[in-house]
């Protein structure tokens, strides 16, 4: 995943959606959210994992877009430790407990107090995507051996 791939995938989306001819509204929600998945997923491959012999080392991410009945779906999914996977489900169950107006205050509170991983992040990637997509985010971790998690991530855009 390099910054050169994400902007294609971005060109060729929007490239896409005028096609469809979808509303500026629907638009514009489906490429705020995509912007963020795809920015999840370049900052979050973690390229820490050399003592994991694994045919996934060279499989690091997953992205697929989706448009059935107008609504659209993006799926994402990426690799991570299982040391990880409890913090990062306890903060999604958190953004998927918050109501519309909860989601904006944390937000804002993240934003103004939140403190920048070592991965350059203040964590307000999930809560723009739930904000943005107005659903609840659906995700699953998959244990792949004792080293190696897959996390994969599917946001529905409403038309």
């Amino acid at each position: 995943m390099s910054s050169e791939l994400l902007t294609t995938i971005l060109q060729i989306m929007e490239s896409k959606m005028d096609r469809f001819e979808d509303r500026p509204k629907i638009k514009k929600k489906v490429f705020n959210v995509l912007v963020e998945c795809l920015q999840n997923l370049y900052h979050h491959i973690d390229e820490n994992m050399d003592d994991i012999n694994t045919e996934q080392n060279e499989m690091n991410s997953l992205f697929m877009i989706a448009k059935s009945d107008g609504d659209y779906t993006i799926t994402t999914g990426n690799y991570m430790k299982p040391a990880e996977v409890g913090s990062l489900k306890e903060k999604l169950d958190l953004i998927n407990g918050m109501s519309k107006e909860e989601l904006k205050e944390f937000y804002k509170h993240v934003l103004n107090e939140g403190t920048r991983s070592a991965k350059g992040t203040a964590g307000l990637g999930m809560i723009d995507i739930a904000r943005k997509s107005g659903q609840e985010l659906e995700y699953e971790f998959t244990p792949i051996n004792d080293n190696l998690t897959f996390f994969n991530l599917s946001v529905r855009i409403e038309e």
